[in-house]
């Protein structure tokens, strides 16, 4: 069997759903858990009806729910007029929106919004789009179910990123979706979203159907996991930056999951990992060009001193210097013990014998982290920097890749270098307003002169 999993604009319209369904009706002989995002922005629409309801704009709250609702019906008129199941989903969708309408009342009279309640409110998009998507592979000829994820996607409790629990959603695999398999049935699930033990909603964080499908993939042990989008597959850098990037065909699992980290926006950083323990391959296409080549990610793609280049604007650096540091055992420990407490992620590290500087894409928990380095020694906090990366299995192996490098940035101020301790990647954190050309100077330097 395979996963096939569709972003939410491979759903963000009748047409999209049209071309999805053609899509799984190509791989019925392989026999596709079919897993989908919500309707391409809904995400951030109901998070702006949780804001808005907690923070006692109720009315601006219903009436962005309103417009959702509008669109949701609409979709589901243009796929299913005429069909038996029209009304059966319809009145689904209705009682989900208005479960959504007592959530945003509820907390309008709260005044705040807990990560649960958020979740609640988040989860909703999967929750819509996943039996209507279902519904229209029924109505295209596809013996499709849909069948509600949170009873598959065990989590624990920690609402807003929940943490998947591996055994028991292999459990629930086996009993939810194997037997359908067996049938020929083809179950159809919504990403991102997930239960508890007790059955309350939770959500993977931002970019957690490619996560959900990954983690179905592994559980059971699926022949490949496609994720499909809006671009052909992974590139050699963002083409909105650089417009002349490439096609990569094909790239290793450890420069996929580095790009992903480092900016690359066609996966989620997390996607990767279960698909690497269990050696399956990850392939991305594009659901608007279904004939393209797309990207293949494997173990043994061939080495090469730099795949492709990533950039991330916005990003933190944080020093702390102390000559307490010199030769005193435990004291990196002590300092990365506090950015753990906060659950706050480091990204980039340099030491030196009595400082250490970090970078962090995440500054919600920042003043509480400096708070408590603080008493580890002088902490310093630089904002306005970016990071850019350049990503490839072989790079550490050649010392005239990375001069290569350096010197392509020409007058652009560098304020750290690090090179990954795999030697997979050199990051390069510049100010935040030259990532960009950072970029396409580092992808001339690499990739123009290939192409020449």
């Amino acid at each position: 069997m395979i996963v096939v999993k569709f972003g939410g604009t491979s759903v963000g319209d009748a047409a999209a759903i049209a071309r999805t369904a053609a899509i799984v009706r190509g791989r019925l002989d392989r026999k596709p858990v079919v897993v989908v995002s919500a309707l391409a922005g809904t995400t951030n629409q109901l998070i702006e009806i949780a804001t808005h309801a907690a923070g006692g704009q109720l009315i601006v709250a219903l009436t962005i729910l309103e417009e959702l609702r509008a669109r949701h019906f609409a979709v589901v008129d243009e796929l299913l007029a005429g069909d038996r199941a029209h009304a059966e989903v319809a009145t689904e969708t209705g009682a989900l929106f208005d479960e959504l309408a007592h959530l945003a009342e509820a907390l309008s009279v709260l005044g705040h919004a807990t990560p649960r309640s958020q979740d609640a409110v988040a989860a909703m998009g999967e929750r819509l789009s996943a039996p209507i998507v279902a519904a229209a592979l029924a109505r295209a000829g596809i013996p499709a179910r849909w069948v509600d994820a949170r009873r598959v996607m065990a989590t624990s409790d920690e609402f807003g990123r929940a943490e998947p629990k591996a055994d028991e959603i292999a459990l629930a695999c086996r009993a939810e979706l194997a037997p359908l398999l067996r049938e020929g049935v083809v179950p159809v699930l919504g990403g991102y979203i997930g239960g508890t033990a007790s059955g309350i909603t939770t959500t993977l964080g931002r970019g957690g159907s490619d996560f959900s499908a990954s983690l179905f993939g592994a559980a059971m042990d699926a022949e490949a996991i496609e994720i499909w989008t809006d671009v052909d597959g992974m590139l050699t850098a963002d083409p909105r930056v650089v417009p002349d990037a490439r096609l990569i065909e094909h790239i290793r699992f450890d420069e996929a999951a580095e790009l992903a980290s480092f900016g690359a926006k066609v996966l989620h950083p997390s996607t990767i990992a279960p698909a690497v323990k269990r050696g399956i391959p990850v392939f991305v296409f594009n659901s608007r060009r279904p004939e393209g080549a797309g990207t293949r990610i494997t173990f043994d793609a061939p080495r090469l001193a730099v795949r492709a280049i990533a950039g991330r604007p916005r990003t933190v650096v944080v020093k702390v210097r102390s000559p307490r540091m010199l030769a005193r055992p435990g004291a990196l420990r002590a300092i990365f013990a506090v950015f753990e407490a906060n659950r706050t992620s480091v990204d980039v590290v340099a030491t030196s014998e009595v400082s250490v500087s970090v970078t962090l894409d995440d500054d919600q928990h920042l003043d509480a982290v400096v708070a408590q380095l603080s008493a580890l020694g002088d902490v310093t906090v630089e904002r306005g920097r970016g990071i850019v990366a350049l990503v490839g299995a072989g790079l550490g192996e050649s010392t005239a890749t990375m001069a290569r490098a350096l010197g392509a940035l020409g007058d652009l101020r560098l304020h750290m270098v690090s090179l990954s301790a795999t030697g997979i990647n050199l990051t390069l954190i510049v100010d935040d307003d030259s990532v960009h050309e950072a970029m396409r100077r580092l992808h001339r330097a690499f990739f123009a002169a290939e192409a020449a």
